[in-house]
């Protein structure tokens, strides 16, 4: 099993910065992908960023320029810098771990971009 613990979110305004944490523990592979998701009341859980293991990252395009996902191996923890935030990011920021067997989410976070 893997468990993920986020922390970070929180109320921010328009145009401001948040970052967001999830470190993983348990049984870890060696190689993985994690990734951040995101859920807005009403709306379906969607992909906002990913990385592997050597590196190699995906976003969601509405979020290209203004995030940023990187991941530290040694501590098993993933990242998300969250710039020029809008208020169409708040949601619920969920971390994602894909090991080469399993799959497992995290508690979720909250964010709120508002004035």
């Amino acid at each position: 099993q893997v468990q993920l613990v986020e922390s970070g979110g929180g109320l921010v305004q328009p145009g401001g910065s948040l970052r967001l944490s999830c470190a993983a523990s348990g049984s870890i592979s060696s190689i993985n992908v994690m990734g951040w998701y995101r859920q807005a009341p009403g709306n379906q859980r969607e992909l906002v960023a990913s990385i592997t293991s050597d590196d190699s990252t995906n976003y969601a395009d509405s979020v290209k320029g203004r995030f940023t996902i990187s991941r530290d191996n040694a501590k098993n923890t993933v990242y998300l810098q969250m710039n020029s935030l809008k208020p169409e990011d708040t949601a619920v920021y969920f971390c994602r771990y894909f090991g080469s067997t399993d799959r497992y989410w995290g508690q979720g976070t909250q964010v709120t971009v508002s004035s």
